[in-house]
C-alpha cells in the first residue's frame, strides 16, 4: 500500500463512462475569466466513487480540479455538488482551508452533467492511517493538525459564514437516521439482518445535544491534503456530505479507525511501535474536546453506530450504482462485502465488550 502520495500521483486517464467534450468547458472558463491557456490535458482521480473528479491541466501548466454529478440515474439529494460548492466558497471567505472555488456549472449540455472547478491545491495525502514513512513527531502533529482542523469547522459562526440555511436547526441525528434507512431501502441487493437490527436500534436511542455546527459529513484523513514538508493543513477536501449538524457526527466518523479495520488503508485498533505518536482515541477525543470547550463522551457508543450505518447505507449505494454501470470507480464492485462488515461492527459495539 502506498502511504504517502502527492495530489497529483493518483491521476489515470479518464474512464471510458466519464469521457466528455472539453471544447465547451474551455470555452466556458475564458468566458467566466478563469486565467487558463486551452488545450487542456484531463485525467481522473482515483477513488471519487461518488462524484467524479478530474485534473485539468493547462498548456502552461495551470492545474485545476473538476468534479461533476455521476452520469446514468441518480438516488434524491445524493451527489449535490451546487452544495459543495456552496460550501466551499463560504469557507474560503472565512479562512477555513479549502480550495478555491472558480465556478460552478449547472448546464447539463456543456459536459453532460453539472459541474464544478476549483483551485488545484499542491500537497501531501496520507493513504495509511499508520504514516509509516513519518517520524513519530510528526505523526502527532499530523493527527493533532487534523484534530484543531475539524474543531476549526465545528467553531466556524455560521451566521457570519452565510450558511444559516444551509441545514436545519436541530433534529439532524433524526434526519441523518431517515435518510440513511431510505438510501439503503432504495440500493439494497440483498437482506442483511444486522443492518435492520441497526435501523431498529438507532432511532430507539437518541441522544440529547442541542448543539447545531457546519458538518463536513466525510471527516477522515484521507480528505485532507498536508503541506509537502510541514504537518500543516492546507484543504479539507469532498464536500459532498457536508450541511449543518451534530459535531458529534463528524468526530466519531473521524475516529472509525480505532474501532475498524480497512484493508486499503490501515486502521488504529492496535497503537503499537510502529505507530508511535499518534494519540489513542481517548487522548484525541479528548484534544478535541478540550478545544471546544465541551466534554463529548456521553452517548459515544450511538455516534459510532450512525456513523458506521451510514457509511454501509453509502457503500451499498456505491455497491448498486456498480451494478447499474454508473458508479465512479471500478473499485464500486469490490463493495458488497464492506456494507456487511460496516454492519457486524456496529452491532458488535451494540453488545458491548
Amino acid at each position: 500500500m502506498i502511504s504517502v502520495v502527492t495530489s497529483t500521483s493518483e491521476t489515470h486517464p479518464v474512464l471510458d463512462a466519464h469521457r466528455f467534450d472539453p471544447s465547451r468547458l474551455q470555452s466556458l472558463m475564458l468566458r467566466d475569466g478563469v486565467d487558463s491557456s486551452p488545450p487542456f490535458c484531463i485525467t481522473q482521480f482515483q477513488g471519487g466513487m461518488s462524484n467524479p473528479t478530474f485534473l485539468l491541466s493547462d498548456a502552461d501548466g495551470r492545474r485545476f480540479v473538476l468534479r461533476k454529478k455521476p452520469s446514468g440515474e441518480l438516488l434524491p439529494s445524493a451527489h449535490a455538488i451546487e452544495r459543495e460548492y456552496r460550501v466551499l466558497t463560504a469557507l474560503r471567505d472565512v479562512g477555513f482551508p479549502v480550495a478555491k472555488p472558480l465556478f460552478l456549472c449547472e448546464d447539463k449540455t456543456v459536459i453532460g452533467q453539472a459541474f464544478y472547478v476549483m483551485g488545484f491545491v499542491k500537497g501531501r495525502v496520507f493513504r495509511d492511517l499508520t504514516l509509516p514513512e513519518i517520524n513519530p513527531s510528526d505523526r502527532a502533529a499530523i493527527y493533532d493538525s487534523m484534530n484543531e482542523t475539524l474543531a476549526k469547522l465545528h467553531t466556524v459562526d455560521v451566521r457570519s459564514a452565510g450558511l444559516c440555511n444551509f441545514g436545519r436547526i436541530g433534529g439532524y441525528v433524526e434526519r441523518q437516521i431517515r435518510r440513511w434507512s431510505d438510501q439503503y431501502a432504495a440500493s439494497k441487493t440483498e437482506d442483511l439482518d444486522t443492518m435492520d437490527r441497526v435501523m431498529a436500534w438507532l432511532p430507539e436511542n437518541l441522544p440529547e445535544n442541542n448543539l447545531t455546527t457546519i458538518v463536513h459529513g466525510d471527516f477522515r484523513l484521507e480528505n485532507i491534503i498536508f503541506h509537502e514538508t510541514e504537518p500543516r493543513v492546507l484543504a479539507v477536501v469532498d464536500w459532498e456530505l457536508s450541511t449543518l449538524g451534530d459535531p458529534l457526527s463528524d468526530l466519531a466518523y473521524n475516529c472509525l479507525p480505532y474501532y475498524m479495520a480497512d484493508p486499503a488503508r490501515g486502521d488504529l485498533i492496535d497503537l503499537t511501535k510502529s505507530a508511535t505518536g499518534i494519540p489513542k482515541v481517548q487522548e484525541y477525543i479528548a484534544a478535541y474536546s478540550a478545544r471546544m470547550g465541551r466534554d463529548f463522551n456521553a452517548n459515544w457508543t450511538f455516534y459510532l453506530v450512525l456513523s458506521l450505518f451510514r457509511l454501509a447505507a453509502i457503500v451499498q449505494g456505491v455497491y448498486a450504482r456498480g451494478l447499474k454501470g454508473n458508479a465512479a470507480s471500478p473499485e464500486a464492485m469490490a463493495r458488497k462485502e464492506r456494507c456487511r462488515e460496516l454492519a457486524d461492527v456496529a452491532c458488535h459495539l451494540l453488545d458491548g465488550p
